[in-house]
């Protein structure tokens, strides 16, 4: 995981990004590139080829995943919470 994706799970994502001098588009497109397995083995500063359409579709269905867990996480820990309040 890294910093800016500690920092967003703590809240201080835009305070991350003003920190180092970065945009949230900056971060979209490296999380697409990344997922897609495009930065594998890549040094700072490598150039980057285009996505072919099955890394994009991999990096759109990756993200749409990661997104779906955290809301089934959400929706266990509100059930969870739910059953504790009945019971009580």
């Amino acid at each position: 995981m890294t910093a800016y994706e500690k920092a967003c799970e703590n809240s201080e994502g835009g305070a991350f990004l003003r920190r180092e001098g970065l945009y949230s588009s900056q971060m979209t497109e490296w999380r697409r590139l990344r997922d897609a397995g495009v930065l594998a083995g890549k040094k700072a500063g490598e150039s980057i080829g285009k996505l072919s359409a099955e890394q994009a579709e991999n990096a759109r269905l990756r993200r749409q995943l990661e997104v779906t867990q955290g809301r089934l996480e959400k929706t266990e820990a509100a059930l969870d919470l739910m059953g504790t309040l009945q019971r009580s």
